[in-house]
């Protein structure tokens, strides 16, 4: 773990402690750390799985927001996020731009500890789950929550539609 990746990692985990959201802290290889190969090599369902995806708008004025979808769902940017966003194109946010608005790469990207003027919707059918695995700002680990503490997260939204 780098040290930006430690730091990262410590404000979420103070995020997570500051909105009082239980968690278990699961410790993984960095190689593993996108959500296909996670769930392959750690054994969890892809509809426990919550990505947290960056969309950027493509005109005008730089609009962001951030998106929790069920790793087995595809995030319909094309109608619900770009309506939500208020932007006529729109499309996820390049690794760079992740990174720089967030501080976090791209397989350990979470709602946790974002800047706070940014929207974050998320999908209603992750509340359904017995838990749900979430990036925790670092890709050398995973959040293990319960569905009902992602209305905890700043900000939240829960969208109808968020997800195809």
């Amino acid at each position: 773990m780098t040290a930006g990746s430690s730091d990262i990692e410590s404000r979420v985990l103070s995020a997570l402690d500051e909105h009082a959201v239980s968690y278990e802290l699961v410790h993984i290889d960095p190689e593993f750390a996108d959500t296909v190969d996670f769930c392959e090599k750690y054994g969890y369902p892809l509809e426990t799985s919550g990505n947290t995806i960056i969309v950027a708008s493509k005109r005008g004025e730089k609009k962001y927001c951030a998106c929790i979808v069920q790793a087995s769902a595809r995030l319909d940017v094309n109608h619900t996020v770009k309506r939500l966003m208020g932007v006529s194109r729109a499309s996820f946010a390049s690794a760079e731009e992740t990174m720089e608005l967030t501080g976090m790469m791209i397989g350990g990207v979470t709602a946790f500890a974002l800047p706070p003027n940014l929207p974050v919707y998320a999908d209603p059918n992750l509340r359904s789950q017995a838990y749900v695995i979430l990036g925790s700002g670092s890709r050398s680990s995973k959040l293990k929550i319960p569905p009902q503490d992602l209305g905890k997260i700043p900000s939240v939204q829960f969208i109808d539609g968020l997800a195809m």
